[in-house]
């Protein structure tokens, strides 16, 4: 079976429309395990949990006999069209308490429900989706350089070419372990995967001791410009009219008019130094920060925005995409929204040096990983 059939999207990605023609694809979809529907009287948890035990026993998955890491590839082209290409490898990442230290949050988390994806892993008792970590390690990349054993190739609709290798050589896989293991590991994408993981890890302690839930599937990448490519999020706002947004911005940002919003917004706002807020006619304002509005704030668009709305009330939402973003607006869903620019790699580093904590939803990492293409049981 062709991994592209096989493989699907990280479940928080979908719409209900993507999951169906991803489950109609092909019967073996990890989007029926990762994203299970009710069908009959069955519990849709129990039906992904006998689907994946099937899937193992008809040799769909096959357990690796030894210890091995994957090295995972990305090849895309940039909004530019420049060729990129990204690795990484995929393994078992320790689960810690907050704090502790060895595997570092980036952003704060917003309020999720989190109990789907703790159902999911407790009837599967598996880890289906990796948590995307970036390495501290300088020499990471290079150790990955050398093709490991092709297990797959895997074409995704957006022109991603998602390469998958085993490395279970005893001395290779050592190596590589200890390069990651030699330096913090900063989550990325997947901060509520891997407070589901610490809370199944406590729950699975509590009455079986130490096991593989101490350990979660991730992807640990090199935290290196090249090797990275970050989106915004966009922030959507409920609850206020657009002008009123603006003349509370206004307060903090010099104001100009923008126009209608176009494909050259996302450069237009990097040449300008400038957010664009957008109101649901698709009809705009730029809005350049003031610095003497924001002494002692970094230099985030999120963290400006926080600071210059922290007395206002509003609801606040994300989306990336600036077409998505234009979508939600006409539909009604939101007032008005303020497009801001990709953190930068460099704050990113100092998050990681300095142990703070950007606002939620701060980063974006694209190409997104694929689901499907490991799976790594927490029972025997």
């Amino acid at each position: 079976m062709p991994l592209d059939c096989a493989a699907a999207p990280p479940y928080d990605v979908l719409s209900e429309s993507d999951v169906e023609q991803l489950a109609a694809r092909h019967e073996r979809n990890i989007v029926l395990v990762d994203v299970p529907r009710p069908e009959d009287d069955v519990d849709r948890y129990d039906r992904a949990a006998s689907r994946l035990l099937e899937w193992e026993r008809e040799k769909t998955l096959l357990r690796d006999d030894a210890p091995a890491f994957t090295i995972y590839r990305m090849a895309f082209r940039s909004e530019d069209g420049t060729p990129r290409e990204t690795v990484g490898v995929v393994g078992a990442l320790e689960v810690v308490d907050e704090g502790a230290g060895g595997v570092l949050p980036h952003e704060r988390t917003t309020p999720k429900a989190k109990s789907d994806r703790l159902d999911l892993t407790r009837a599967t008792r598996a880890n289906l989706s990796p948590v995307w970590g970036l390495s501290l390690t300088s020499e990471l990349t290079d150790l990955l350089r050398e093709p490991g054993e092709l297990m797959g190739i895997c074409p995704d609709p957006d022109g991603v070419v998602h390469t998958v290798e085993r490395v279970s050589e005893p001395a290779r896989v050592a190596v590589i372990a200890d390069a990651v293991s030699r330096n913090p590991v900063l989550i990325a994408d997947g901060h509520h995967r891997y407070a589901i993981a610490r809370t199944y890890r406590d729950e699975r302690r509590a009455t079986d001791g130490p096991g593989p839930w101490d350990l979660t599937l991730a992807y640990v990448s090199e935290l290196v410009e090249d090797q990275l490519s970050i989106d915004a999020i966009h922030r959507l706002y409920c609850g206020i009219g657009a002008d009123q947004l603006l003349d509370a911005l206004g307060r903090s940002f010099d104001v100009a008019d923008a126009g209608a919003v176009d494909e050259s917004a996302a450069s237009e706002m990097q040449r300008r130094g400038a957010l664009y807020l957008v109101r649901s006619d698709g009809t705009g304002a730029w809005l350049r920060p003031r610095p003497d509005a924001f002494a002692g704030v970094r230099a985030i668009d999120g963290a400006l925005l926080e600071h210059a709305l922290r007395d206002v009330e509003v609801e606040v939402s994300y989306q990336h995409g600036i077409r998505n973003v234009l979508e939600v607006l006409a539909a009604g869903g939101a007032d008005a929204a303020v497009l801001i620019r990709p953190t930068s790699i460099a704050e990113i580093r100092r998050t990681a040096d300095e142990g703070v904590l950007m606002p939620p939803k701060s980063t974006f990492f694209t190409p997104k990983l694929r689901t499907g293409l490991v799976v790594r049981p927490l029972a025997d």
